[in-house]
């Protein structure tokens, strides 16, 4: 359980130093004549940046550890450290991008950590329940749902189309999450591996969109929420998650305080570039809410 927790930890590492990462590569190559729209070129410069490439390497190596960690401990612990990837992106854009967290901040970055501490001591060994037959079928169903929640929610107004294109991604990213535990080996007959795949590119998509187009404190918190609070569930209800014994109120405060803390990082979820920066320098930190237009390609986490 030790090692899972870590794993789990580590990946969430790896996620906030990645977008950290691919924001700097971003800000080096962003074309400050693009006003408006997600520049299709960007993404082309950037990954000529070798920040950029260290990022995708970071995410590659973020989302195997995020494999192995739930193999072996509950989904409601993985979820939980993976929202708090915001805080480590928090804390190292103090360093890399001169951004100044608040008092607030800074106490949910420490509330963050508390809960993973919680939720370390408390959960117990991956679930050991049998799935319902038709689980595989309804991830993969759930996925193409997403594609759609992205066509519904494109033709909604400001904040209500940032809301739900962020809760449609954490629906998506929350697919794999669940998918891993339906694989035990690489099957192209297993509706789960078609659903962990489809899931995580429509998230990609949705998120992208959400970034591009509206709020990104409100994309992401509805991105924490849906990713954390969904898979958490089934894997509580069918999957067989548990907590030590007697410990299920630990858990349940730590997982609770973690997603609490992680949503005041909201902001957190990607880095934007501040107007007329196109240098590689540090910059005043994030851009109101409503930037975004020129932001980089989300990164996960």
């Amino acid at each position: 359980m030790f090692f899972g927790m870590l794993c789990a930890v580590v990946s969430s590492v790896c996620y906030g130093l990645a977008t950290v990462f691919q924001a700097v590569a971003a800000r080096a190559v962003v074309d400050p004549a693009t006003t408006s729209g997600v520049d299709p070129a960007l993404f082309l410069r950037a990954v000529r940046q070798w920040r950029y490439v260290v990022g995708l390497c970071l995410d590659g190596a973020g989302f195997a550890l995020q494999i192995v960690a739930l193999r072996l401990i509950p989904i409601y612990a993985v979820s939980a450290a993976l929202a708090a990837s915001l805080a480590v992106t928090a804390v190292s854009a103090t360093r890399v991008l001169s951004v100044r967290l608040s008092r607030t901040e800074w106490a949910a970055v420490g509330v963050v950590c508390a809960g993973l501490g919680m939720l370390g001591l408390a959960a117990g060994p991956e679930g050991q329940g049998s799935a319902p037959p038709g689980l595989k079928w309804v991830l993969l169903a759930t996925s193409v749902a997403v594609l759609l929640i992205g066509v519904t929610a494109g033709r909604l107004p400001g904040r209500a189309r940032a809301l739900v294109l962020g809760l449609g991604a954490g629906i998506g990213f929350g697919v794999p999450e669940v998918a891993v535990r339906l694989l035990d080996s690489v099957d192209f007959t297993n509706p789960a591996l078609y659903a962990l795949l489809l899931g995580g590119a429509a998230a990609f998509l949705l998120l992208t969109s959400a970034f591009a187009r509206g709020s990104v404190t409100t994309a992401t918190a509805g991105l924490v929420l849906a990713e954390t609070l969904i898979p958490s569930a089934v894997g509580v209800i069918w999957l067989g998650d548990r907590t030590r014994e007697g410990l299920a109120w630990l858990a349940i405060t730590g997982f609770a305080i973690s997603v609490v803390g992680a949503l005041a990082l909201a902001r957190f979820g990607e880095l934007p570039t501040p107007a007329g920066d196109a240098g590689p320098g540090p910059g005043p930190g994030p851009a109101p809410e409503s930037a975004g237009a020129n932001d980089g390609p989300p990164t996960r986490g």
